[in-house]
């Protein structure tokens, strides 16, 4: 039967409905005045909007008498205040890492330096000689502001910056390799997050692909054997998000770049994630330093700025000065060229690697570099916090591992230390939920039933937030 029939089982239904209030009358109420006194007039009336919306979808739902859902028409208290706030939100917002993946990718990956934010705010609030030669009079290069500084810490001849590692790779394939052959292992041909595709991405350059080996064995014969008229590059890719153990074998970058050298063919390594700093001294083994690379051979290598750099969102360009320069005049840099806020928190990143300090100043290293003792102290803190903040939520010590994350030490997880939450009623989906919907959300895991919080992501200043996060967290659900 129609909603338009004034008869039947629908008509109380029907004027139900009819007694929703109009957008303006909402407006008009005490609860309308009030909110259009604090907040924009758009965001007060589409959280109106929604609310009737909503209600009269909820009515519409409902098959109870009219007795029972006359009382439910009024919009406005703390639903439309909460739908203001909701509105007036941004999209783009800070939260609570207490996963303990440190190079989280839906998280944002690494967070800048205190040094890199400064200089960021610094650039971004007026004019910058982004590309102005000041001696010269006339026009400059955006990579001049971060050449030398990656040209020292890496002993490159020259070096070049885009706006991520996929347009990295991209752009010194197609600059480098276009129209002829790249020699790739198939136990190299990857794929990362976001469905990134090394076939894929040498496709679109206007490479032809030549696989070569097996997908555990690759020998240098195997890559000569390929070396036709064709061939343009020697391609290795570090295989960042997973590992190839047991029947192995894989030719080392000297004796490729050897044997390249020997036949004009230059040798090109996707580093992925990419590391200034020898990780040995901090307990973590197998992640080859840029500048290792290049000294035992390597023409040309790409790597992330925001994984175990610890910078901005970058793909970094450094080798022999003649490819760098073929790189940077392909009509392509001009679409993946990086903006003037990503050179300033990069310079700044790269200053900071360059006086000695980025263990100490750089949060990703520090996370990562996170001695069991630190990481113990800050598990008591936090649960000293959610005892005197939290008191209805069981908090228990317990130890764990963390990640890197990003793509960075695949199989390497680092001992840790996690809170463990549990509150009365609550399973581990609704508090994790409750969690997420704080402001600002704290993203947590769950094990055993149990939310869990990895203290290695978590910064000093986080932790009393992290228990008031707890504490609203219950209450919300509760209420």
């Amino acid at each position: 039967m129609s909603e338009n029939n004034s008869g039947g089982a629908n008509a109380p239904r029907n004027e139900t409905l009819r007694q929703l209030p109009s957008v303006e009358e909402v407006l008009r109420s005490p609860d309308g005045v009030a909110l259009l006194s604090g907040h924009p007039r758009w965001a007060v009336v589409a959280a109106a909007r929604a609310e009737i919306a909503d209600r009269r979808a909820e009515l519409r739902r409902q098959h109870a008498a009219a007795s029972d859902i006359a009382a439910d028409v009024e919009i406005g208290g703390p639903a439309l205040a909460a739908r203001v706030s909701a509105f007036l939100r941004p999209s783009l917002r800070r939260v609570i890492n207490a996963t303990g993946v440190v190079l989280h990718t839906n998280l944002g990956r690494a967070p800048l330096a205190e040094r890199a934010l400064a200089r960021v705010q610094e650039i971004a609030r007026g004019y910058s000689n982004l590309e102005y030669n000041q001696s010269e009079r006339a026009r400059g290069s955006r990579h001049a502001h971060v050449a030398d500084l990656l040209v020292d810490l890496t002993g490159a001849e020259a070096a070049a910056v885009v706006n991520n590692n996929a347009a990295a790779v991209l752009l010194t394939l197609a600059a480098v390799a276009g129209g002829r052959e790249a020699i790739v292992s198939r136990g190299e041909m990857v794929e990362i997050g976001g469905g990134f595709r090394i076939p894929d991405v040498m496709r679109q350059a206007g490479v032809t692909l030549r696989e070569v080996g097996t997908t555990n064995k690759t020998r240098l014969a195997d890559y000569v054997g390929a070396a036709g008229p064709e061939a343009a590059l020697f391609l290795k890719v570090h295989r960042s998000n997973f590992s190839v153990v047991g029947f192995t074998e894989e030719v080392d970058v000297a004796a490729l770049a050897e044997a390249g050298r020997a036949r004009g063919i230059p040798t090109m390594i996707d580093l992925g994630s990419g590391s200034l700093v020898d990780l040995e001294p901090l307990g973590f083994s197998g992640e080859p330093t840029v500048r290792a690379l290049l000294r035992d051979g390597a023409d040309l290598c790409t790597f992330s700025g925001d994984k175990l750099l610890g910078g901005p969102q970058a793909g970094l360009i450094v080798g022999r000065r003649a490819l760098v320069d073929q790189v940077c005049a392909h009509p392509l840099m001009r679409a993946v060229r990086p903006d003037k806020m990503t050179l300033a928190a990069l310079e700044a990143t790269l200053e900071i690697y360059r006086e000695g300090s980025a263990v100490a100043e750089i949060p990703a290293l520090r996370m990562i570099a996170s001695s069991p003792d630190v990481l113990a102290r800050r598990k008591d803190r936090l649960l000293a916090a959610l005892a005197s903040l939290a008191p209805r939520v069981a908090a228990t010590g317990r130890s764990g591992r963390s990640a890197v994350g990003g793509g960075a030490l695949p199989g390497v997880e680092p001992e840790s230390w996690m809170v463990e939450l549990a509150a009365p009623a609550m399973g581990a989906e609704a508090l994790a939920g409750a969690l997420l919907a704080g402001d600002p959300p704290v993203v947590a895991r769950i094990g055993d039933d149990r939310v869990l919080l990895d203290v290695r992501t978590l910064a000093d200043d986080e932790i009393d937030e992290t228990a008031t996060a707890v504490a609203r967290a219950v209450q919300r659900v509760r209420t």
